[in-house]
Formats: structure tokens, C-alpha cells, sequence
């Protein structure tokens, strides 16, 4: 199970000047809520966030938020960035209890090198990069490993086929494909042009020309 370590302290306004005030100090609104436990506003130190983002898969790491001198167990649910800045916006944590399943998406790391592509040359193309997975929260794995060295060309792997960890279960169509091992792309022979023949080189038809959007308005703040 992954787990990183974060401190956030209460805050007590709320809303968008608030939370203007609050980005342009360096600190982030956010909030906590959970089973059995009313939702507290919290503000985050924004370089210590982004500190922590840029090393953990966010949605499957144990956060253990430190709180005023008390520590809750978390998982990040939701992250709002601006949608052109890609600056944190607000960021939600849910506080997990021992016993409770989540859900979680988990990455798909595929391991080996398929026989298809080592002897035949194929090409091997991942479908699906995320399994979601529903576990107890003290059992998250930090990834999802799936062998695909024996696979050759034209066979494939399937949510179905993963073996996970006891006490994992998917969430969703288990028939969805993970990978899959082509053939390799046909080689288009390039063929000289007779001599004294005039080559003729085919202008590109110009259908129309994208136009930069305007007056693209800012992400709603909370």
C-alpha cells in the first residue's frame, strides 16, 4: 500500500473571495469529509501539495493528513485545476475507516515482452491504462501487474484474465480489453519514378483553417 504524509489546518471562510484570498497567500482551499464525520474546510500549503502530487498516484495513496495536532487517513477524491493554468484550484479528501471498501483506480503496469513481439515482430498496443477496483482501504495495492509474455500475435488480454490480489474486486465490464499484440504495419515500397518522366506533385487541398477560440472565460473558483 502507498501512503505519504500531508498537513493542512482548518480554515473558517468559505466562498470565492475567500478562496482568492487564500490561493494568492500560497495555501489552497480544500476539505475533508467522510463516514461519521461532518465536512471541515481546510487550507493547504501549495508548494507542499504539489510537492506530494508530483511523486504519488494521487487516486490510490493513503494520505495521512495531519490536522491540528490530530491525523485522519485519506484518499484524494477529486482535484480542481484551472482549466487553462492548470494551477490547483481545490482538492477534496475523504477520510477512510478500516473495515469500509473504497474505490479506487489503480495503474496497469504490463510486464515482459510478448512473444509476438520478439519473434514475429508484432506490435503491442495497451488498451486500458486504469483498473478500477473496489478494496479495504489498508490493502490498496499501488499498482496492477499483468504478464504479457506469452502472448503472441493476435491474442489479447482481458479485465477477466488479471489476477488480483486477495480481497480486490473489479468494478465494471470485466470483458473489457487491456492489451492486445498486432501484426506488424505493412512496409509501403517506395517505387522510383520512370526516367524522363515528369514527376507530378499533388498540391495539399486546404478544407478550412481552425479558429483560436475568444473570450474563453475562467474556471468557476469555489
Amino acid at each position: 500500500m502507498a501512503s505519504a504524509q500531508l498537513s493542512a489546518t482548518p480554515r473558517d471562510g468559505t466562498g470565492k473571495g475567500a478562496a482568492r484570498t487564500l490561493r494568492a497567500q500560497g495555501q489552497i482551499p480544500g476539505v475533508i469529509y467522510g463516514h461519521g464525520r461532518e465536512p471541515l474546510a481546510l487550507a493547504i500549503d501549495t508548494r507542499e501539495l504539489e510537492k506530494l502530487l508530483s511523486r504519488i498516484a494521487a487516486e490510490s495513496t493513503v494520505i495521512e493528513l495531519s490536522i491540528d495536532g490530530g491525523s485522519a487517513r485519506t484518499l484524494i477524491r477529486e482535484i480542481q485545476r484551472h482549466p487553462f493554468k492548470r494551477q490547483i484550484l481545490h482538492v477534496d479528501f475523504q477520510e477512510l475507516v478500516v473495515g469500509e471498501k473504497v474505490t479506487v483506480r489503480l495503474p496497469i503496469v504490463l510486464t515482459g515482452i510478448p512473444e509476438g513481439v520478439r519473434v514475429d515482430g508484432g506490435i503491442l498496443d495497451q488498451t486500458m491504462r486504469e483498473l478500477e477496483v473496489e478494496v479495504d482501504p489498508s490493502n490498496i495495492p499501488s499498482h496492477v501487474e499483468v504478464d504479457v509474455t506469452s502472448l503472441r500475435i493476435g491474442d489479447s488480454i482481458h479485465v477477466r484474465d488479471i489476477k488480483l490480489p486477495e480481497g480486490v474486486e473489479v468494478v465494471g465490464e470485466v470483458d473489457s480489453s487491456v492489451c492486445v499484440v498486432s501484426a506488424p504495419r505493412a512496409v509501403v515500397e517506395t517505387v522510383a519514378p520512370v526516367e524522363g518522366e515528369e514527376a507530378l506533385v499533388a498540391e495539399p487541398e486546404v478544407i478550412g483553417k481552425a479558429k483560436k477560440e475568444e473570450g474563453e472565460e475562467e474556471a468557476e473558483e469555489k
